[in-house]
C-alpha cells in the first residue's frame, strides 16, 4: 500500500514538473493551478509515505520517480533529447529506485 503511495506522489511530481515547462513559468492559469494542485497534493502524499519509510528511502524513490518520468515525458511529449549518456543515467537512476525499494 505504502508502494502505492509514494508511486502516486511521484507520478504527480512529474505532473508538476511538466506542468511548469507548460505553464510558461506559471503564467497561464489552467496550467498554473493544474500544476500547483500537483506540487500539493505530491508533497503531501510524500509526507504519508514518511509515516511508514525512512525518509532517506521514501524522498530517493520520489525525487527518482520524478526525474525519470519527467525525462521520458520531456522526450516524449516535448521532444527534448535524451542522447545516450542521458539514457544510461536514467536506467542507473530506475536501478537505484529498484534497490531501495527492495532494501526497505
Amino acid at each position: 500500500m505504502i508502494w502505492g503511495v509514494i508511486l502516486l506522489a511521484g507520478l504527480l511530481e512529474i505532473v508538476w514538473a511538466i506542468g511548469l515547462k507548460l505553464s510558461e513559468g506559471l503564467s497561464k492559469p489552467l496550467a498554473s493551478v493544474v500544476t500547483v494542485l500537483a506540487m500539493v497534493l505530491s508533497v503531501f502524499l510524500l509526507g504519508l509515505a514518511m509515516r511508514s519509510l525512512p525518509a532517506s528511502t521514501a524522498y530517493a524513490v520520489w525525487v527518482g520517480i520524478g526525474v525519470v518520468g519527467t525525462a521520458i515525458t520531456g522526450h516524449l511529449l516535448l521532444a527534448e533529447p535524451i542522447r545516450l549518456a542521458g539514457a544510461f543515467s536514467i536506467g542507473l537512476i530506475v536501478l537505484g529506485i529498484v534497490g531501495l525499494k527492495l532494501s526497505a
